[in-house]
């Protein structure tokens, strides 16, 4: 155990204790660009948290299978807190510890799929527990950071919209949905819950084969339209992910057994 977790969790607090809350039409000025003297700095040394969107985008834009992503550009810490697996992208064996999609000159060679904190940095967006409260958003300011000594001005949705962040903050919310379930509150995932969990969320390939070649289809209520759905789209197979969690680890009705499979 690194800490990482822990780490995390501290920061999470600090956000909701002591950050400036913002709204999508309050404003900032920050510039990112090769003439900014912290160019690729932050792309160092730094914690980023994949989602498995993010997992998605970049196994499909570097034409690797789930597995192989996670097994060469990922780690998982394992630490006693957390409630389910978390992954993070790894840094390369330099001195730096770098980004290993970090060119020195052109910056991300990723950059149209980059992962969600990449793309909304210097913005991060926090989603309270409770369904009452809102989401808000704030400013990380990093010490390594100059970009906020550029003048280029923003508001918070024109920046959402700059760095073309929609689709994955729809998709961000739907994992936020079970990742904030309830039955954590109560309940902690044992082991072979965990593999289950890290195999629907972020080893997508796997839980495809996990689908298609194993008795599911016929043990399960699924109409042909999700079949062929989820048999070619990853977005779809996600989303059918999702809610094989609520079935199996939360005992949600989201799926129905086929009668014969009760026979």
């Amino acid at each position: 155990m690194d800490g990482r977790v822990e780490a995390f969790d501290n920061l999470k607090k600090a956000i909701f204790d002591n950050y400036d809350r913002m709204n999508e039409d309050d404003s900032f000025t920050f510039g990112c660009h090769p003439g900014v003297p912290c160019f690729n700095d932050c792309c160092s040394d730094v914690n980023i948290f994949l989602t498995p969107y993010d997992i998605v985008r970049l196994k499909n834009r570097l034409g690797m299978k789930s597995w192989e992503f996670l097994d060469k550009h990922t780690i998982m810490p394992i630490e006693e807190s957390q409630h389910y697996p978390i992954v993070l992208l790894k840094m390369d064996d330099s001195d730096k510890k770098q980004c290993p999609f970090v060119d020195a000159k052109t910056g991300c060679t990723v950059y149209e799929d980059r992962p969600w904190p990449c793309r909304m940095f210097p913005v991060g967006k926090a989603s309270p527990k409770h369904e009452e409260a809102k989401p808000f958003y704030f400013m990380m300011h990093e010490d390594v950071c100059r970009g906020f000594e550029e003048k280029t001005p923003w508001t918070i949705r024109g920046w959402i919209e700059d760095q073309k962040a929609k689709e994955w903050d729809d998709a961000g919310e739907k994992f936020k949905e079970v990742t904030l379930h309830d039955f954590f509150s109560e309940n902690k995932l044992t082991p072979p819950q965990m593999e289950m969990f890290h195999m629907v969320a972020y080893n997508i390939d796997k839980f495809r084969e996990f689908v298609f070649e194993s008795s599911f289809l016929k043990r399960f209520e699924v109409d042909e339209a999700t079949v062929k759905a989820i048999r070619e789209d990853d977005e779809a197979l996600l989303e059918f992910g999702y809610n094989w969690i609520r079935f199996a680890l939360f005992k949600e009705p989201t799926f129905q057994v086929k009668e014969e499979a009760n026979a």
